[in-house]
């Protein structure tokens, strides 16, 4: 009895040694089941049809190829994304799932009007390949030719120009900052206010309004319809190379130039989940990236119009906390509209 004890011991000693060997062969193997082991969900706070939600459905095919599981798209808008933000931060710590977002301006925004019971510090991006400026532009119908024309229309007459924008926006911070510079009264300007981005572009390519201070990315599909007279940058777009910069203009007239990017979007997890899972945290950030610059994501995207550049964490949460910090300083512009 006691031999046959020892020989199902012996058995069952060498099956355990040889899986060992097979996982020790095998290590990328054993660490590619750990983590993920089951789908991840890209949480989108928009609607569907919107860059975000485009954004999250192509490049999901590509994390999916990275992490070796499903990916899919949840969509949970409403409260100026303060209803997902929300959800999101009720979910557990565990990396299954991430959000694709307008990180800036919408986090800020959301805790500076709506009162969102969060701080912008709460969330960590990831990347934020998608950096949209504002574009002051006006339909070419409209025949106004250059920004000085604008600025020259609305110090002789605050009204004789329709200007559109997106109240509580980056854009309408830009508007105000830009008005200020120049001595022109912002309360004498007919400003006329749509619920989001796309209705002010629409109105500014249709020449409902004569200017509208909307972001540039947007314009894009629709560019041989208007006239762009201004990119607030400091830098030359691809997309705009011979608008004037905001910089160049303030230069010639005489003010510091002061702005505040448009929608900053991409890829976020929260703090805390960086914080207690350094692990899981990596994986999802090494995804994001290989999939980024994987080429046929790159002109996957591309023919979409969609962003791919690769900042990285560093650059990406640089650029988010200081966009929130010049929010910040203007909450009572936000509040008023």
């Amino acid at each position: 009895m006691t031999k046959h004890i020892e020989a199902i011991s012996r058995r069952q000693a060498l099956m355990l040694a040889a899986g060992a060997g097979a996982a020790l062969a095998a290590p990328g193997i054993a660490r590619a089941q750990s983590f993920p082991e089951r789908p991840v969900t890209l949480l989108v706070p928009f609607a569907t049809g919107g860059y975000n939600d485009r954004l999250a459905r192509a490049m999901a095919p590509f994390l999916q190829k990275q992490l070796g599981q499903p990916v899919t798209v949840m969509n949970r808008p409403g409260g100026g994304t303060v209803l997902g933000n929300t959800f999101y931060m009720q979910q557990p710590d565990d990396g299954y799932m991430m959000m694709v977002h307008s990180a800036g301006p919408y986090i800020p925004l959301s805790i500076l009007t709506r009162n969102a019971r969060y701080k912008a510090e709460d969330f960590h991006m990831i990347n934020l390949p998608s950096r949209d400026l504002t574009l002051a532009a006006s339909a070419t119908s409209k025949g106004i030719n250059s920004i000085d024309e604008v600025v020259t229309r609305l110090k002789a007459d605050p009204r004789s120009l329709s200007i559109g924008v997106q109240p509580a926006s980056a854009d309408l911070i830009n508007m105000a900052l830009f008005m200020q510079a120049h001595g022109i009264d912002r309360s004498k300007v007919r400003v006329v206010t749509y619920d989001g981005g796309g209705p002010a572009r629409t109105a500014t390519a249709g020449g409902h309004v004569d200017v509208g201070f909307v972001g540039g990315e947007g314009f894009l599909p629709i560019k041989d319809r208007i006239k762009p007279l201004l990119m607030f940058s400091d830098e030359k777009s691809t997309d705009y190379p011979d608008v004037p910069l905001l910089t160049d203009h303030a230069r010639a007239a005489g003010f510091q130039p002061q702005s505040v990017d448009g929608s900053q979007r991409g890829f976020v997890v929260l703090k805390r989940f960086v914080e207690a899972q350094p692990e899981r945290y990596r994986i999802l950030l090494q995804a994001v990236e290989r999939a980024t610059k994987d080429p046929e994501c790159v002109s996957t995207l591309a023919n979409q119009q969609l962003a791919t550049t690769w900042y990285g964490p560093e650059a990406s949460n640089r650029a988010y906390l200081a966009s929130a910090a010049l929010m910040a300083q203007y909450a009572d512009l936000l509040k008023q509209a």
